[in-house]
């Protein structure tokens, strides 16, 4: 699980930049949410572990989309729960925090760690302990201009997605800032929401995707 793990990352990422975070996922719900996810062209889901059985609910997506999408995990804040995701299958690790020993562990694994980062320093020391890219989070506690700041500085081939707060309509604010994808979650999931409805909004995200490529 390393180089042809961060190859189909990069294939994933490159059909659809969008992380989508399912938080409050249960188990009986996922199936039909992946495959909603997934038909809509979503290659990137995640579960974070404050949802109920989050390894369950990897599991269960990994067998049902996981031969169309990387699946993995949100709010991994231990390497324990890194060898946790390892082992139903996941191969995502998204944190909301800048973790040296997370990111090393994910590393190691061979797998994808995308760490949230706020500031410059937390960024140099994402990719320092091995980060494959960086979530700005919170997005909607700053600006698109933040962003276009902090692009001036990090490494120009790292890939950003920022994360909260993200919407169909402000995408292209945050594209045109230097975000090369988004996370995505209440907009686009709730506890409870339909799969037609999570659906459709995927459909949403993926044609304002399309429209500021």
């Amino acid at each position: 699980m390393t180089t042809e793990t961060h190859s189909r990352f990069d294939a994933a990422f490159a059909a659809a930049p969008l992380v989508a975070i399912l938080r409050g996922l249960t188990p009986a719900e996922a199936p039909a949410i992946g495959d909603a996810l997934v038909d809509a062209g979503f290659t990137l889901i995640e579960v974070p572990l404050n949802s109920p059985d989050p390894f369950d609910s990897i599991r269960l997506l990994v067998d049902r989309v996981g031969d169309r999408a990387m699946i993995g995990a949100g709010t991994v804040l231990t390497p324990e729960d890194v060898a946790r995701v390892a082992d139903v299958g996941g191969t995502l690790i998204v944190s909301p925090n800048t973790d040296a020993a997370v990111i090393g562990a994910t590393a190691a694994r061979g797998m994808i760690s995308l760490p949230g980062y706020f500031t410059a320093s937390e960024g140099f020391a994402a990719l320092a302990a091995g980060a494959t890219a960086l979530k700005l989070f919170p997005a909607d506690g700053t600006t698109p201009a933040y962003l276009k700041a902090q692009r001036a500085v990090l490494p120009k081939t790292v890939r950003m997605l920022a994360v909260g707060g993200i919407t169909p309509e402000n995408m292209g604010q945050w594209r045109a800032a230097g975000a090369d994808g988004f996370g995505l979650g209440s907009n686009l999931y709730r506890p409870g929401k339909a799969a037609d409805a999570v659906g459709a909004e995927a459909h949403r995200y993926i044609s304002a995707l399309k429209d500021i490529a």
